[in-house]
């Protein structure tokens, strides 16, 4: 009897389900535990590193579609559960990332949640215009061509930025930039006036400004004086030049200007176009254009600060990239007929 009682204790009628129910939820939790672990270490399906693009606002479920879309995960739901249970699915990152070969879904939850992105590399030559940056800056999917040159020639958005300037041409300073996708357009055009800002301040700290121009005018004749020249040694002759011309009320009759205020310009300039009337026509208005028609670099506007003391009127381009200077009418027109004609 004594026997038979232990054996009742151990394996009777109100033990054995208590047992069973306390069982299964913990052979469950090791099932499940095994199951995403076995996942959360395996290899992912990407033979080489790849670039992902999660859009900001992505939710889990929009995350993995992009995962699985860009070949670097499987179509597989273990993955929204590994990142509700390992706590990651509030800490994931929007941004572009680059995954390793193989990685697996555990990797790409921790660089989710790192926001290590890719940071893109876009460099602005001297001399190039709101149009050239917004197309250089769409080649790495960080802004819309369209949208861009849309916002930068918005006459209220130079007020935003505190600029006198009737679009952002002139002040998306030349340099290279480090910019990351899915960054507003806002954020990517207040890097580039900042820059362009903070060094117009250390060049008038370093030069002054004695040229009787102000900030609109000075970034306007140093944009004239960056599409003329790729010669530094050129570049304060020919801001003497300019100088010379607007003291004497002469009109600039500068061709960049000309091709700056035809847009989409591609061919070589004839007589029509310079007789074709736009605000930027140099040889029809006389003075200024009414704002720049390029992003100087810092050697043309330093070259405006301090131009050449020169007699010189005129000059011309011989063809190799330097110019022919003339103090005349006469030689400037028989200069034009020897490297132009």
């Amino acid at each position: 009897m004594e026997f038979d009682g232990r054996w009742a204790e151990l394996s009777g009628s109100g033990g054995g389900p208590r047992r069973l129910a306390f069982l299964l939820p913990l052979l469950l939790a090791v099932f499940l535990a095994l199951w995403l672990g076995f996942y959360a270490f395996g290899a992912g399906p990407a033979r080489e590193e790849t670039l992902v693009y999660i859009p900001p606002g992505s939710s889990l479920p929009a995350i993995q579609r992009h995962l699985v879309e860009a070949g670097v995960l499987r179509p597989d739901r273990r993955f929204r559960w590994l990142a509700l249970f390992s706590g990651q699915r509030q800490q994931l990152k929007a941004g572009e990332y680059a995954v390793g070969a193989g990685a697996s879904p555990r990797q790409l939850l921790a660089l989710l949640a790192s926001g290590r992105t890719v940071r893109r590399q876009v460099t602005i030559p001297e001399g190039a215009n709101l149009f050239q940056v917004a197309q250089l800056l769409a080649e790495q999917k960080l802004v819309d061509s369209p949208d861009f040159v849309a916002f930068a020639t918005d006459p209220a958005t130079p007020v935003r930025f505190g600029l006198d300037s009737p679009t952002l041409e002139g002040w998306l300073f030349p340099d290279t930039y480090y910019f990351t996708r899915g960054q507003r357009q806002e954020e990517i055009v207040r890097v580039l006036v900042e820059r362009a800002r903070r060094m117009l301040t250390e060049l008038l700290a370093e030069l002054d400004n004695e040229t009787g121009l102000n900030e609109r005018e000075l970034m306007t004749l140093a944009s004239i004086v960056e599409k003329e020249t790729g010669l530094a040694a050129e570049r304060e002759l020919i801001a003497g030049v300019f100088f010379n011309r607007l003291e004497r009320r002469m009109r600039l009759q500068t061709d960049p200007t000309v091709i700056y205020g035809l847009q989409s310009f591609d061919r070589r300039l004839t007589r029509q176009d310079l007789r074709t009337p736009t605000p930027y026509n140099t040889y029809l208005i006389s003075g200024l254009p009414p704002g720049p028609i390029a992003n100087p670099g810092r050697e043309a506007i330093a070259a405006v600060l301090r131009p050449q003391e020169t007699d010189y009127l005129y000059f011309v381009s011989r063809n190799d990239g330097s110019h022919h200077f003339s103090r005349n009418l006469r030689d400037h027109n028989r200069a034009v007929q020897r490297y132009q004609r």
